[in-house]
């Protein structure tokens, strides 16, 4: 019996020293593995990389920009459906242990023992706090020593944070496949959808993921990924956190998903979005403009923006159909399956309706076409052939080029396509009505152009069109295409005028004028479009509306090129204008966003603006750091509200860069140019619009800028590397940039009430004669108009006309350079009688 006792002291003894050798041990392990642990109380101030967002001015998504596609969601926005089926997938006892779960390290011990000598990766037990340990911490090593150090540091972090937190970094930081980070982002990149809106289905699909995205791919292991997405249903219901019947019809749903584009997602807004993107990026960095999560609203106006690109690209498109059909972009071998040939093929994306296709069989009436057929989510290409019917008004503008020109109208599809060309088609319409199953030919346009429209009061640029095809090419050309304004830069020169002196009633004489350059480069010898034809005097009034080179250049000359450059410079059209007088009709270089920028400096009463494209930035938490609008508002931070205090007030304390009488005389100006001048096609606006055509040098540039009380608008046509487009009246601004002005203002001013624009204080509106501008006699009203004049001026009695002295210089004008201009010409001197 005492040999028992002395045996069990023994091994309590012995037990006593193994248990306190392992305590020790765990000790000592646990001491050598936390002295290098990471610093988790970082966690606490934890700023994930979060997607930029860029919104119109109705809320609508325009682009998002991100390395790691991720908007951080708050925990108590999380749908309770959404944490059930990633606790269900995950770890169904996350809310009861304290960071390890103990039976599951026992099971994956066990598997990993059975598992011994396979080569199999072992099989995780970790809870999701020991995730988050994982994921924010350390790295993805898979060893021993990594899975201690996680198990510390899950223990700690529950000690320091809630389990809502802890979740929360969870939700918000795991990769979800298709490069997306967090269910927010995930929701979207599958399904189009916010997390409150996904079904038992798509939320157990996204909790399926976390282990293996790739594995469970949508599409190239589609079987794989709705087994695993029904094992969470089947989870759901096992804990009760689903009905039976709503997992019965949850597992029966197909696993569609919806993808959704990186670019931009307004249509027709992928210029203005990646204008926005240098903006954020000259701005902020590239760090903030992919990782920090700014919420970008911009000044766009999706409506707007869909109006001008329309109106656009179909000057582009009819200007381009009107010097022939180049032929078919490339050739097809129609042999075999077609479609996966022609989807090998780079199409133009933003260009809708358009679509790809080619010529499958012609006849001389008709042909058929099969469209390139669309990608599924895993790259391949779709099995659907769609096909159509090119017929013969389908193809009835493509007269071919033959030696740069143009052959006969075709009567006859096969005169025009065969088989194995790819084309461009798009539904065939007749009586603004589409024909069901016809398509007709098109052609990507080789000339292109720009248009931006701008609120002419703030500078926010309500639609930006930088080329025909942004998929095409990049290169913004509303904003980066430096070309010659041409005769849309006179505005500025007559503003520089009128403010200093000059009034619309002013006489100019139109006659030949040469101008000596200097230095051995010769005389220049500026002519009007109609070269040969010269009026006499003219006023302001009238040579603006005519668009005469002459008289500008006389004025220049009067008025002198330094005065003019300083004009230029406060309108924003040129940094630097040199001092020679052809810059005066336009030969400098600037960009549409510049003109546009100018004309709504004219229509504003000569305030300063400022062009942009962002009204607002706010950072990750909601902080304003941005604001376009800087105006002040004296009592609108009134405290205790409506106390019967004087309005607030906007105090708007821009830089005044022309007088207000000024900017109305040079509106009214231009209305002229407009009613009756080189830009008549407007007036079917039906609206006050003022605005004026530039034609550069052989026609290698066609403008249009002008402006309602609400919007202005600049538009330029021509090739990006210049070539003439054309020769006489066909290749003017008033032919080719206006009439595209014209489609849009009917659009944008449809809704809009005809205001005619406001006459500032102080302006004399008196009656002249038109063609004079002398007054106009009592009771006389033919051949009459309202002329604005400023304080102290008036129309003249009689008159001095500038350019006399030059005229007279070289003999006077010949009888065949003097039409009826309704002044009194003296023969040989060019004065007045």
């Amino acid at each position: 019996m005492r040999l028992l006792v002395r045996f069990m002291g023994f091994l309590f003894a012995a037990g006593t020293v193994v248990f306190l050798v392992g305590v020790g041990a765990v000790a000592g392990l646990i001491w050598h593995f936390s002295k290098d642990l990471p610093d988790y109380s970082q966690l606490q101030d934890y700023e994930p990389p979060v997607m930029t967002r860029v919104h119109a001015v109705d809320g609508s998504l325009v682009g998002e920009y991100a390395k790691e596609r991720r908007l951080y969601l708050p925990i108590q926005a999380v749908p309770k459906l959404v944490i059930n089926a990633f606790l269900a997938a995950e770890d169904k006892n996350f809310y009861e242990h304290g960071g390890i779960d103990y039976t599951g390290m026992a099971r994956a011990g066990l598997v990993y023992i059975q598992n011994y000598g396979s080569n199999r990766r072992p099989q995780g037990a970790s809870t999701i706090t020991q995730q988050v340990a994982k994921n924010f911490l350390l790295t993805n090593e898979v060893s021993f020593a990594r899975k201690i150090k996680e198990a510390l540091l899950a223990m700690r972090i529950e000690k320091t944070y809630s389990k809502d937190k802890i979740l929360e970094l969870y939700l918000n930081e795991i990769y979800l496949g298709l490069g997306a980070y967090g269910i927010a982002a995930a929701s979207l990149v599958y399904f189009d959808k916010s997390v409150n809106e996904l079904t038992v289905a798509e939320a157990s699909y996204l909790a399926a993921l976390p282990k293996m995205p790739a594995t469970l791919h949508p599409v190239r292991n589609r079987d794989r990924a709705i087994e695993r997405r029904n094992y969470v249903i089947d989870r759901l219901v096992e804990n009760g956190w689903v009905k039976q019947a709503d997992a019965d019809k949850a597992r029966k749903e197909p696993l569609a998903v919806t993808s959704r584009s990186n670019g931009a997602h307004t249509f027709a807004g992928e210029y203005f979005a990646e204008e926005v993107r240098r903006d954020i990026f000259e701005r902020y960095g590239e760090k903030k403009l992919y990782e920090g999560g700014l919420s970008v609203r911009t000044t766009l106006d999706p409506k707007i923006q869909v109006m001008a690109r329309k109106a656009m690209v179909a000057g582009l498109v009819n200007y381009d159909e009107q010097q022939g059909y180049r032929g078919a972009m490339s050739k097809l071998d129609i042999s075999g399956d077609w479609g996966v040939k022609l989807a090998e093929i780079k199409s133009l994306s933003d260009i809708s309706p358009w679509r790809m296709a080619v010529v499958l069989e012609t006849s001389d009436q008709s042909a058929r076409i099969g469209f390139q057929p669309g990608r599924e989510l895993g790259g391949a290409v779709s099995k659907q052939r769609e096909t159509g019917i090119v017929t013969v008004d389908g193809v009835r503008w493509a007269r071919a080029l033959q030696g740069g020109t143009r052959g006969k109208t075709p009567t006859a599809v096969s005169q025009v396509l065969q088989p194995g060309d790819v084309i461009y088609a798009d539904p065939l319409y007749k009586d603004g009505h589409p024909v069901e199953g016809q398509y007709r030919l098109r052609q990507i346009p080789e000339v292109s152009g720009a248009m931006v429209a701008m609120d002419p009061w703030t500078g926010r640029v309500l639609a930006m069109v930088g080329g025909f095809s942004f998929d095409q090419s990049q290169f913004n050309r509303a904003t980066q295409a430096y070309r010659q304004p041409g005769s849309s830069f006179k505005p500025i020169v007559y503003s520089a005028a009128l403010d200093n002196g000059y009034t619309p009633s002013t006489v100019v004489l139109d006659a030949p004028i040469e101008i000596d350059q200097g230095q051995g480069a010769g005389v220049w010898r500026p002519e009007n479009f109609s070269s040969g034809k010269f009026q006499g005097p003219v006023t302001l009034r009238n040579a603006l509306r005519q668009s005469l080179n002459t008289v500008t250049v006389r004025l220049a000359q009067d008025i002198g090129m330094p005065l003019i450059g300083e004009y230029s410079r406060r309108f924003g059209v040129y940094d630097e204008l040199p001092n020679y007088l052809s810059y005066a009709l336009g030969a400098g270089e600037t960009t549409a966003m510049r003109m546009v920028t100018a004309y709504s400096m004219l229509a504003n009463g000569g305030r300063r603006v400022k062009p942009t494209l962002i009204d607002r930035i706010q950072d990750r938490y909601g902080h304003t750091i941005f604001k376009h609008d800087q105006r002040e508002c004296r009592g609108c931070d009134a405290p205790g509200g409506w106390k019967n205090q004087p309005e607030p007030q906007l105090i708007d304390r821009r830089e005044q860069v022309l007088d207000p009488m000024t900017a109305y005389q040079i509106t009214e100006l231009m209305e002229g140019v407009v009613q009756s001048g080189t830009a008549t096609v407007i007036k079917e606006v039906g609206k006050p619009v003022a605005g004026k055509t530039g034609t550069t040098n052989e026609a290698k540039d066609a403008w249009f800028v002008g402006f309602s009380p609400d919007i202005a608008v600049a538009v330029y046509m021509g090739y990006d590397k210049p070539r003439p487009l054309g020769k006489g009246n066909a290749a003017t601004g008033g032919h080719l940039a206006a009439p595209i002005v014209r489609d849009f203002l009917k659009l944008a001013l449809a809704d809009k009430p005809a205001v005619p624009f406001k006459v500032p204080a102080g302006i004399k509106l008196v009656r002249v004669a038109a063609k004079t501008g002398m007054r106009a006699g009592p009771g006389e009203t033919g051949g009459t108009i309202l002329e604005a004049f400023k304080p102290g001026t008036a129309p003249p009695d009689n008159y001095s006309v500038i350019g006399v002295a030059d005229a007279d210089a070289r003999g006077g004008m010949s009888a065949q350079q003097q039409p009826d201009s309704g002044f009194l010409m003296r023969p040989g001197t060019g004065g007045l009688w």
